[in-house]
């Protein structure tokens, strides 16, 4: 069944998928990414996709890059998701979660009749992301990482189920925080693009520490 695929290497990633242009939302390897899909033609994309392989691309717009056939240009970068959860919300909308796979890279975007835009891509230069890598997490400063989190929430005035993150692997919440932090479309751009789980961790503790010095002693803030 089309649902209950995995996938294992970047054969098994279909050539052409399906892309969700969206500023600021980061997908990543074994992260989960929450959407409210409302837009008609993304509509029609969850509406295609369900039947199927169930994979959608996450990738951001970039104002520099040239225009698409139907839209902004795009990063060159960006991951692929499987729909592992959806929910119809009654009103035209759907409420669904993607788990990332791999990132890719767009080698082109194709000219189609469907509404939603479709991109053909190549996930080689990512095989490493197709599965964990314990010895990855071991280069991690996780302590760094948990030091970062502390201030942000202290300066936000913000809680978190620290148990929670304890038990957490940390590959799952290096990615996870970076999927859920507040920054901007570049520095999500970034955290994707990085070359290691190591590197990744390491600019968000540096991303983090940059906007804690630039916060106002009673800054307010939230993780998204």
């Amino acid at each position: 069944m089309a649902s209950n695929r995995t996938y294992l290497t970047p054969a098994d990633i279909p050539a052409v998928i399906p892309v969700f242009p969206l500023s600021g939302a980061l997908l990543l390897p074994r992260a989960e990414l929450p959407l409210n899909i409302f837009e008609p033609r993304y509509v029609a994309m969850v509406d295609e996709v369900i039947g199927g392989p169930r994979l959608i691309g996450m990738v951001q717009p970039d104002e520099k890059a040239a225009e698409g056939p139907q839209g902004p240009g795009l990063y060159k970068v960006g991951c692929v998701g499987r729909l592992t959860q959806f929910r119809e919300t009654g009103d035209g909308r759907y409420n669904i979660i993607l788990t990332g796979i791999s990132r890719f890279r767009i080698l082109q975007e194709m000219e189609s009749d469907h509404p939603y835009r479709l991109c053909r891509v190549d996930c080689i230069p990512f095989e490493a992301d197709f599965r964990a890598d314990p010895e990855a997490e071991k280069d991690v400063d996780r302590s760094a990482l948990l030091n970062a989190l502390a201030a942000f929430l202290e300066a936000n005035q913000l809680e978190t189920d620290w148990e929670g993150i304890d038990k957490a692997g940390t590959e799952t919440l290096v990615n996870a925080l970076s999927v859920m932090s507040p920054y901007g479309p570049l520095e999500k751009q970034a955290l994707l693009e990085a070359e290691s789980l190591k590197a990744r961790a390491d600019m968000l503790v540096a991303i983090t520490q940059m906007m804690l010095a630039r916060m106002p002693g009673d800054g307010e803030g939230s993780l998204q």
